[in-house]
């Protein structure tokens, strides 16, 4: 693994110096403004939570903004029926604005964007004047190429925002949008639910459920949850973000403290200084002592 000459401010960084290779390699996702809100539950319960994250919203070839997790979770708290799914178009729940920057966008200017917007989500132009994405789990491949002193304890701790079993969809929602929270844990155990996972099960219903009054009122036992990875070692930043990236749902505890993609989108806006990897080395873990092997 070779490393650049010198030390690299990383918030200070472009975004094409930290993702020289691979910034613009995976392509946005699209979908027409006219289509019915079920497309868009749909979609984004497939691709939030991985570099694509968001779908761009277009009209006649031409992009007029996004639609992602935030924005159909938030209108399905306002207008929980079925009949709003299926009758009323992306239009009016989209974010009407394209978060475009540039490949000379500095990483820490693009992080700023995602605080003030509360989606982690951007889109850059491409030759072809098609756009790639750019999202938090893009920041995990920047992550692991990262070598630096910095290790998860070291990251800000957050409290860890819990559900119970008993609840309902609508209380679950209501905690994420009240917390600004993607993720929260089940009560007493190491499960979790997701935007995504809450997206998944409203479009299965979608599709086989005819008789649906109020989303809200469906009890979150009926959803499938995930596990998620406790932490057992206070591992290095480039090892979390290798841990996390290989997640289809990437959220680890550590501590009694969650961590997300997000969290690694602030750590590297701060003042980090470190030499940058030009790739990532993967770490070999040693099947009888559990150590990485160098």
């Amino acid at each position: 693994m070779e490393f650049l000459a010198e030390m690299t401010r990383i918030s200070e960084s472009a975004l094409d110096q930290l993702f020289p290779q691979t910034l613009t390699d995976t392509s946005c996702v699209y979908i027409e403004k006219e289509r019915e809100i079920w497309v868009a539950t749909e979609m984004c319960a497939q691709y939030i939570e991985s570099n694509v994250d968001s779908i761009v919203v277009r009209e006649n070839g031409k992009a007029l903004g996004i639609v992602g997790g935030y924005d159909v979770l938030d209108h399905l708290r306002k207008n929980p029926t079925k009949d709003f799914q299926f009758h009323h178009k992306i239009e009016e729940v989209m974010f009407k604005e394209l978060p475009q920057i540039d490949q000379k966008t500095k990483l820490k200017d693009l992080i700023n964007t995602w605080k003030d917007s509360r989606r982690a989500f951007a889109v850059i132009p491409k030759e072809s004047g098609e756009f790639s994405p750019i999202s938090a789990r893009k920041m995990l491949e920047l992550g692991k190429r990262i070598k630096t002193d910095i290790s998860v304890s070291s990251l800000p701790k957050k409290k860890i925002i819990t559900f119970s079993q008993d609840d309902s969809l609508g209380k679950v929602i209501n905690l994420m949008f009240e917390n600004n929270a993607r993720k929260l844990l089940l009560e007493n155990s190491k499960q979790f639910i997701s935007d995504r996972i809450i997206l998944g099960h409203i479009s299965q219903l979608n599709k086989f459920e005819k008789d649906i009054d109020n989303y809200l009122d469906i009890p979150i036992k009926d959803l499938s949850l995930d596990y998620v990875n406790e932490l057992k070692e206070d591992v290095k930043f480039d090892k979390l973000c290798y841990i996390m990236d290989k997640m289809d749902h990437p959220f680890v505890i550590y501590n009694d403290a969650p961590i997300s993609p997000w969290d690694i989108c602030l750590a590297l806006s701060q003042d980090m200084s470190a030499p940058l990897a030009t790739e990532y080395q993967k770490i070999v873990t040693c099947p009888h002592c559990g150590k990485d092997i160098q």
